[in-house]
């Protein structure tokens, strides 16, 4: 019997210099000031990331000709403790509104204004075949991108 080895979920935690109000602000309203301007689905340069702060809003990039590409939506919005966003880029990076992935950041408060950021990146296995494979490049490419965050979030903002 053949068993098919299902894509494991990305994980990540890291800790965060900031209070737990700031660390869930800087990721959602100030996504657009720290994404890697090549992490883009646009095909005009990418001039701003937009999480809409509720569930049922819209995860999108709008480009610097004014164009925007959507990327998912807001599935749970519990500031400051917990976000949950649907992913909607399927393998080749464009966006389809059947699949949804989902990326959950939970915070907790450490000591001295300190904030744990739990990261969770699942159901892989619905971006098909390959999607193997491509867990591994996504698990590089958040890597760089919660980097990027944890040293927005230390930034006055």
């Amino acid at each position: 019997m053949n068993r098919v080895i299902l894509p494991a979920p990305i994980v990540k935690r890291l800790v965060v210099q900031a209070d737990v109000p700031r660390a869930f602000n800087a990721f959602t309203a100030h996504i657009g000031s720290w994404w890697p301007r090549s992490h883009s689905v646009a095909d005009a340069p990418q001039a701003d990331v937009i999480i809409e702060p509720r569930q049922g809003g819209r995860w999108y990039e709008r480009a610097t000709d004014g164009s925007e590409s959507e990327w998912g939506k807001v599935l749970l919005w519990e500031p400051p403790a917990r976000v949950v966003l649907a992913w909607q880029l399927d393998a080749q990076f464009r966006y389809d509104p059947t699949l949804i992935t989902e990326v959950e950041l939970r915070f907790t408060a450490l000591e001295a204004s300190q904030t744990q950021v739990d990261f969770e990146h699942r159901y892989l296995e619905r971006l098909g075949e390959g999607a193997a494979a491509l867990r591994d490049r996504l698990d590089g490419g958040w890597l760089g991108i919660l980097e990027a965050y944890r040293q927005e979030a230390v930034r006055e903002l």
